[in-house]
């Protein structure tokens, strides 16, 4: 693992660019994933999410608030994936804060009763930050003629 401030800000910055991700918490003996809207904060080290008090994840992360948050812009080959500790709030303030045109989809407001605040406290991260799909197939040809491990973009594993 790393700390560098670069690494660290790299994290910060992609999770913010992508914005969604696939939240999967523990099921019983099992891992269930779901994809949500992401609203990144560095300087509180959270990301939040808005949620339904009727969820069953609600449940999930109270026996089990271990989580792991999955960001991916494919297009782009950028990835980040987040390790952390997750805690459901009834932060009516920070509901209102985060209120954007997503979460229409879902209530009709900010003052719906049935929101929640699910707050993600990373521990750690790795990302991966490729040039782009074109420029990586291209260094993964030329290292399989090659018979070299191909140079496809920035890893880094940080704490939080």
């Amino acid at each position: 693992m790393t700390d560098t401030k670069d690494d660290i800000s790299k994290v910060w910055e992609l999770v913010d660019k992508i914005g969604f991700c696939m939240l999967t918490t523990q099921s019983g003996g099992t891992l269930r994933a779901r994809p949500m809207s992401a609203y990144a904060n560095r300087d509180e080290n959270a990301v939040y999410f808005l949620t339904d008090v009727a969820s069953h994840k609600d449940e999930e992360i109270a026996r089990h608030p271990e989580i792991c948050l999955a960001f991916a812009d494919s297009k782009g080959q950028k990835y980040v994936s987040i390790s952390g500790t997750a805690e459901i709030r009834n932060d009516r303030e920070k509901i209102r804060e985060l209120w954007a045109t997503p979460a229409k989809a879902w209530w009709d407001n900010a003052e719906d009763p049935s929101i929640r605040i699910l707050k993600i406290t990373p521990s750690s991260a790795e990302y991966w930050d490729s040039p782009g799909t074109v420029i990586s197939y291209i260094k993964m040809a030329a290292a399989a003629v090659s018979s070299a491990r191909p140079d496809i973009g920035d890893n880094a594993k940080v704490n939080l």
